[in-house]
């Protein structure tokens, strides 16, 4: 997914820039409203979402959004120092999808991101049924099988499971593990302890735990399941 970046403090927006490519997104970043409705005019179809800084140096946020929503209805997030009732009602008025301010933590921008995107986008069909080597998962029972034999796992262990199950054959970065843990069971989930949940899931699924050949750990980049 492709999202557009208008922020015109260029350490900012390489911050974001890069925190965003680490959880996968492709950027397209502008520096000033000029260049960035040029974008819009001319990309606009290829973008997912746009994150707007309201002040800019030759305009505003809230002209772009405004650009944005005419042509298409693709979601739009305020970023700004500005915390104030009046702007927050007028952004939203104008169609924006949501406004935070800064300064704040890029776990909270990315969970409000992937949660608009969510409401925009309808979830694919849920499988009954996924197969991963000789584990079954019977997601209409919430039920995990090895080798036909069912094995017990922990609410945690299991949401952890079906993250995996519902991208096979992708590399996931511990953050983006961690920011869906966050998002679907609502609880805290820290770096340490997602290392033993992993832990406990490869003692409970692999042959040898060890070795893992259904949780790999991609060196330097995060944790494979499927081909």
């Amino acid at each position: 997914m492709k999202i557009l970046l208008v922020e015109d403090d260029k350490t900012i927006a390489a911050g974001l820039e890069y925190s965003l490519q680490q959880d996968n997104f492709s950027t397209v970043v502008c520096h000033n409203a000029t260049t960035a409705k040029k974008v819009i005019s001319e990309e606009l179809e290829e973008l997912s979402l746009c994150l707007f800084d309201l002040s800019l140096p030759d305009g505003s946020g809230y002209d772009l959004c405004k650009m944005v929503k005419e042509r298409s209805d693709i979601p739009v997030i305020f970023l700004t120092a500005i915390d104030d009732e009046g702007n927050v009602v007028m952004g939203l008025d104008m169609g924006a999808d949501d406004y935070i301010t800064k300064p704040f933590r890029i776990r909270e921008l990315l969970s409000r991101i992937k949660s608009v995107l969510r409401r925009y986008h309808r979830q694919p069909p849920i499988k009954t049924t996924i197969v991963i080597e000789n584990i079954r998962i019977n997601t209409l029972e919430g039920k995990v099988y090895k080798n036909d034999e069912e094995i017990l796992l922990t609410a945690l262990e299991y949401r952890l499971l079906l993250i995996f199950a519902n991208h096979l054959g992708q590399i996931l970065s511990r953050n983006q593990l961690l920011e869906q843990i966050w998002d679907v069971a609502g609880d805290f989930v820290n770096d340490n302890t997602l290392t033993v949940y992993i832990k406990r899931l490869r003692e409970k699924l692999e042959e040898n735990p060890q070795a893992p050949t259904i949780i790999k750990t991609v060196r330097g980049m995060g944790y494979k399941v499927g081909d």
